[in-house]
């Protein structure tokens, strides 16, 4: 990332927190960009470039409210209907377009030394990420802070595979998640490393339409056992492949956003972001 874009992602940063530290105020725009050194008109334009919803939008979607209400109605269709309530196709993406295959023993045994894993580094809306394949599908995407320590956790997780690092199809077909038409992608193919309950939460994340939060709960009644929020948690914690698996659509039964693996403000953007491009599809 440039200098130029490292300061501007700071204070997209910056300003995101002050909004949700201070949401009970309803700072205005004035207030807000003046928090960040930029005028109205430049912060607002910024703002909306880098997480796809105005700043105002932004307080609205990330509101304890607004989450409480999605989480109701999400709660009361996904897990009863075949479709979302007043969504069209795109909010059906996860589990149309993507499917988990686990793993076999054989093809991670003594550290994954069959595998060959292909891996690149690219953009995406929310930061740089990294993202590996194998031959039948995408086994890592993480975002990406650090290059080396990205790569270095990609090589602990298969420390015997082999690496080349290359862009290919697979890797190409994920990533236009963020920037196609999603009813005009092919499948997405996911190829991961995970315990039989790990894989049982993932699958049921991918149940998540896009603008959709659910709570722990939810996600333990969906793999039959609603006593195991702690361990969903830690199976939701350990999602290997960021974005594609929803991690980020799982918030607190108090309409609180939580905690997120790859950073708490990269979180309420996501939930912005497809808060905004859900109100898109129904209008």
């Amino acid at each position: 990332m440039s200098g130029q874009k490292t300061l501007d992602s700071a204070r997209i940063a910056r300003a995101i927190e002050y909004i949700r530290t201070n949401f009970k105020r309803q700072p205005d725009l004035d207030e807000v960009a003046s928090e960040v050194a930029l005028s109205p008109a430049h912060f607002q334009r910024m703002f909306t470039e880098w997480t796809g919803v105005s700043p105002k939008k932004f307080l609205q979607y990330t509101s304890i409210e607004y989450a409480k209400r999605v989480l109701d109605e999400t709660h009361a269709s996904l897990f009863h209907v075949a479709e979302m309530t007043g969504l069209s196709g795109t909010g059906r993406l996860h589990d149309l377009f993507v499917n988990i295959e686990g793993m076999t023993p054989g093809e991670y045994k003594n550290g994954g030394e069959s595998l060959s894993i292909n891996y690149s580094f690219a953009g995406s809306p929310f930061g740089e990420i990294l993202v590996a394949s194998t031959g039948k599908g995408i086994c890592w995407m993480v975002f990406v802070e650090d290059r080396e320590v990205s790569f270095g956790a990609l090589v602990k997780k298969f420390p015997n595979a082999r690496f080349v690092q290359t862009a290919d199809e697979m890797q190409q077909n994920a990533l236009s998640i963020f920037t196609r038409d999603w009813n005009d992608l092919s499948g997405i193919k996911l190829h991961l490393k995970g315990t039989d309950f790990q894989l049982k939460v993932w699958k049921a994340l991918l149940e998540v339409p896009m603008g959709g939060l659910v709570t722990y709960g939810d996600i333990a009644s969906r793999v039959e056992n609603p006593g195991a929020c702690r361990a969903v948690g830690t199976a939701v914690g350990e999602n290997p492949v960021a974005f594609l698996i929803p991690c980020h659509r799982v918030i607190r039964a108090t309409g609180e956003l939580g905690h997120y693996h790859w950073g708490d403000i990269r979180k309420a953007v996501m939930i912005g972001w497809e808060a905004a491009k859900r109100e898109d599809s129904v209008e």
